[in-house]
């Protein structure tokens, strides 16, 4: 039997400005999820990234719950309560998911799994496994995709590995 080689390693794009700091940053990330879920009871789970300008509703903190390998990018809004309305409700983000910056996810919406919000959407309604939404109302732009932890697409090593080839990354 003849071995095949094994592909050569992704080059990655190299670390600049703030993301040098890293080892600082996710130092601070880990202690803000456990004040958020044993000080105000979320259910975070460890594995679970999170901006640090991320904002978590604490009007109704049990019913925020986020699921492993997920991302919410900066100053997005996880709510779980709307005063006008009375309602106190638990607001769910999926396995390997990616919730982009500045959008919001209103009570009681489920994300399934393996989803992808676009920045600054503002989600309204459950959005089903493996989708990309976008928009405000936020809306289904496609389905059945493929992604990795952190909502990260398959090809996303690849392509990095090419820019930063080029010297673009």
């Amino acid at each position: 039997m003849t071995e095949q080689a094994a592909p050569p390693p992704h080059k990655k794009a190299k670390k600049r400005g703030l993301n040098r700091l890293s080892a600082l940053r996710n130092v601070l990330v880990d202690l803000k999820r456990a004040y958020l879920t044993r000080l105000w009871g979320m259910d975070i789970h460890p594995t679970a990234q999170f901006s640090l300008s991320a904002k978590l509703d604490r009007t109704f903190p049990i019913g925020v719950h986020v699921g492993a390998q997920s991302y919410i990018a900066f100053e997005a809004r996880i709510l779980t309560h709307d005063r006008t309305r009375g309602l106190y409700l638990h607001t769910r983000i999926g396995e390997n998911c990616f919730i982009g910056g500045r959008s919001m996810i209103l009570p009681g919406v489920e994300i399934g799994d393996n989803c992808v919000v676009g920045a600054g959407s503002v989600v309204t309604k459950s959005v089903p496994p493996r989708s990309i939404v976008a928009g405000n109302p936020a809306r289904v732009i496609r389905s059945d995709i493929e992604v990795g932890p952190y909502g990260r697409f398959t090809d996303a090593d690849a392509r990095e590995s090419a820019l930063a080839e080029q010297g673009l990354a």
